[in-house]
């Protein structure tokens, strides 16, 4: 009955993480016989009795309920597809661009022109890989000026920090607006010099995102 790895571990696909029935397998993990090994390349993290691993590696997944950055890249009679940097397609309906009335012979690209990227969340993902999307919830909206970043989509979580106060540290200490969208895409707009701050600052938090004392090393870095 032994754990034979640590909280924070470096975890590959197939180790195993713990020996008897002491522990339960949780999110990536899966038992076989008396151990559990892991699913994926991720962090070890031991919550109780539960393990699971935390991703570093693979595509985005989209969910319901997640904020996302994306790009119009065609509009059609009934809305706007979209290009979420991803695997999915998406589409943007009219109804769920604006709370205001749209008028049926309205022209669409003065809402939303090609090229344009937007903060939307996901309402719906089908079996067949496709996403509708939203902008009607708070804080969803066109983005304007600055200039958009891509990162690891399972890096996310650490660069928002809890209670969103990593990314809070970044854009107070940058003077920069910063909009984070779960796949993986950051909008930056502040000063040239803030913004690429902001973005060496992000991309250290990525690269350093399995160490502890993250936090300290970021202050560090920005002042």
């Amino acid at each position: 009955m032994s754990l034979l790895t640590k909280e924070r571990d470096i975890v590959i696909p197939g180790e195993a993480l713990a020996e008897g029935m002491d522990y339960l397998p949780g999110e990536n993990t899966y038992r076989e016989s008396e151990k559990i090994y892991s699913k994926v390349l991720g962090l070890a993290s031991i919550t109780g009795r539960v393990l699971k691993v935390t991703s570093l590696s693979g595509p985005y997944i989209p969910r319901v309920g997640d904020k996302i950055i994306c790009k119009v890249t065609d509009i059609t009679f009934s809305g706007w597809r979209i290009d979420t940097n991803t695997a999915y397609s998406a589409m943007l309906n009219v109804k769920d661009a604006t709370a205001r009335f749209i008028r049926k012979e309205e022209d669409l690209s003065k809402i939303l022109s090609i090229g344009d990227y937007v903060v939307a969340m996901i309402v719906n993902v089908t079996s067949q890989n496709l996403i509708d999307l939203s902008m009607k919830e708070p804080g969803m909206h066109k983005l304007l000026g600055g200039r958009i970043i891509k990162i690891n989509t399972h890096k996310v979580p650490r660069v928002i920090g809890k209670q969103g106060s990593m990314i809070t540290l970044i854009k107070e200490r940058t003077q920069t607006e910063i909009t984070v969208g779960q796949n993986g895409l950051i909008w930056l707009k502040g000063t040239p010099e803030g913004e690429l701050k902001a973005e060496q600052a992000i991309h250290l938090v990525e690269e350093k995102s399995h160490l502890e004392g993250l936090t300290e090393k970021i202050q560090q870095f920005l002042s």
